[in-house]
């Protein structure tokens, strides 16, 4: 191997454009450093680190000349595997702590309730879930009608690269939920399953406490200490996030570039406003839950700009459950449950707007008549599919497959190429959106069965 290619192979480094951002992300590494040692809140650095990530890509963009497709610049290729190492080995870290925190937080939970509120727990959860992506779907379809959505749009001119997802039957989506081996759920993130599972390991220790307390005892402590180590951990790795958010973004921003955002600038409009919407909505709902915007708002901030920056609802999950419990007062465990079913079902943005905007988007593009009945159809099909998809990798485009199915448009979803090319600038608000969605409706079932903090 020569030199050459152990710069550009194995380092990915080959031209000086390359060391130059790699320095000058370090460099603001150091300026957020600094800003953390003169004790700067951290909601402060979070958004400006938000700031200065976007900044920073497009500074990048521009010095490569906003290129068309920024994959095909080598330089440009480094720049964001460099970066993906910071924020994407973030967000790997907070992966890291999904699993265990969940099934030990579901067991906890469990252990401290009776079957009774277990079920209201479980039943008003969902019901709240699905009842806020009922909502975003009808806001989807409202916005995507009043936009004309694929209204004149010249189908010659479409990228018709992309290709449905393998749809699966609701019997063995249902199915695949189930945790018939809890260690390969638990490496496959699958957390429906890992709830299922703890949710069992939960319930049997209920049922142990009269009669054999003194053997399972230990087993309980056990529960209780590795629950407060996890949490000790991920405030650790939480520290971190001012960090990688800086990282994120640019890489968002350089890795898929301005000019393909052209195309379909109107569907990303569509998207953004319906989101806008769909967030005042959640907004005015925690308020009649008794929670002011404002102190809503500032509970949430760092959780909303982990999602938006991430992409991940599963990854920013732990934050989720912090700023829940630390800042608005939830109960732990009604928090930990929630959420954690919220992060992998009935999300606002992915399950809700998304598909519901691309339908419609769909349905103008090829001519087909949208009446009262495909409405219903059409919302019916989303709800179904809010829960169908839980723990599948690929969330959004999975959910958008099998919608666009259900609805009998499945031979047109290779029009949606355009959108599906520029998905990353879409699921930043989506999953933010996701994100907020599960917290309000964590706040709404908590509410619901007493178990969060009034506001004095």
């Amino acid at each position: 191997m020569n030199s050459s290619s152990f710069l550009a192979d194995f380092l990915l480094i080959s031209e000086g454009k390359t060391v130059m951002f790699i320095a000058l992300l370090i460099a603001v590494f150091f300026i957020v450093r600094v800003m953390e040692k003169k004790k700067i809140k951290f909601s402060v650095r979070m958004i400006t680190s938000t700031v200065i990530g976007l900044i920073l890509g497009i500074v990048i963009q521009w010095a490569a000349g906003f290129p068309a497709t920024p994959k095909d610049v080598k330089w440009l290729s480094e720049v964001t595997s460099w970066y993906g190492l910071f924020g994407y080995g973030f967000i790997d870290l907070l992966k890291m702590l999904v699993v265990p925190l969940v099934f030990l937080s579901i067991v906890r939970v469990i252990i401290n309730m009776n079957g009774e509120n277990l079920g209201k727990l479980t039943l008003r959860s969902i019901i709240t879930l699905v009842s806020t992506t009922i909502i975003a779907a009808t806001i989807g379809i409202v916005v995507a009608n009043i936009m004309n959505l694929g209204v004149g749009t010249d189908m010659t001119g479409i990228d018709n690269a992309a290709k449905m997802r393998e749809v699966s039957n609701v019997i063995d989506t249902i199915r695949g939920l189930i945790p018939s081996n809890p260690v390969k759920a638990m490496a496959d993130s699958n957390i429906v399953a890992v709830v299922i599972f703890s949710g069992f390991i939960g319930t049997s220790i209920n049922r142990l406490k009269k009669k054999h307390s003194d053997i399972i005892e230990p087993f309980v402590g056990w529960i209780q200490g590795a629950y407060k180590i996890m949490v000790s951990v991920s405030m650790t790795i939480i520290k971190f996030m001012p960090y990688a958010v800086v990282a994120l973004l640019a890489n968002t921003i350089t890795s898929r570039g301005v000019s393909a955002l052209y195309t379909v600038l109107n569907f990303i409009v569509a998207l953004y406003v319906s989101a806008a919407i769909m967030f005042v909505v959640q907004l005015i709902i925690a308020s009649l839950c008794g929670i002011s915007p404002m102190k809503y708002l500032k509970g949430v901030i760092e959780a909303l700009i982990l999602a938006f920056t991430s992409r991940s609802s599963l990854g920013t999950l732990p934050v989720t459950i912090e700023c829940l419990t630390d800042n608005l007062k939830v109960d732990e465990g009604v928090a930990s449950f929630v959420a954690s079913l919220g992060a992998n079902m009935g999300m606002n943005g992915c399950a809700g707007i998304y598909p519901a905007l691309l339908v419609v988007t769909l349905a103008n593009m090829t001519g087909m008549n949208m009446d009262f009945g495909f409405y219903v159809m059409l919302i019916i099909v989303i709800a179904i599919t809010s829960l169908g998809v839980a723990g599948l990798p690929g969330a959004a485009t999975m959910v958008v497959s099998i919608v666009i199915s259900g609805i009998g448009m499945g031979t047109y979803f290779p029009l949606a190429g355009g959108i599906i090319a520029i998905d990353p600038i879409l699921d930043m608000g989506r999953t933010m959106l996701n994100v907020n969605g599960s917290m309000v409706s964590t706040v709404v079932v908590a509410k619901s069965i007493d178990k969060i903090e009034k506001e004095s």
